[in-house]
């Protein structure tokens, strides 16, 4: 009994098996301009986006569709997490420079070959 509750202890005391990074995808805003207006992103995969607000003026990252934001002062960078998409398109813009055509992009979740 003393070795099986031993035994027991050692298993749970063992370090767990380290987490895969999450795939990374980035968006660099500058002033009204975001690069790329279209990215592509498997679906059912969770995922990072890292924005970079390369601009003299604040940025703000914001989808309506996936339901994230971040706002970003000039020469910031950060990132939103996502946990999965389905497939499908996700609109997103920088809510700062609305007005331009620039200031909008497309986040594409697709399946891959072998789903």
């Amino acid at each position: 009994m003393a070795r099986a509750i031993l035994l027991a202890a050692l298993l749970l005391a063992a370090p767990a098996p380290a987490e895969e990074p999450l795939p990374s995808f980035r968006i660099e805003m500058k002033d009204g301009v975001v690069t790329p207006r279209r990215l592509e992103v498997p679906a059912g995969v969770a995922f990072k986006i890292e924005i970079v607000n390369s601009g003299a003026t604040p940025a703000e990252f914001e989808s309506l569709r996936m339901r994230k934001e971040k706002v970003l002062s000039p020469g910031a960078e950060s990132f939103v997490t996502v946990r999965r998409l389905s497939p499908g398109d996700y609109p997103f813009f920088e809510e700062f420079h609305l007005e331009m055509d620039s200031a909008h992009g497309l986040i594409v979740a697709k399946e891959s070959e072998g789903q």
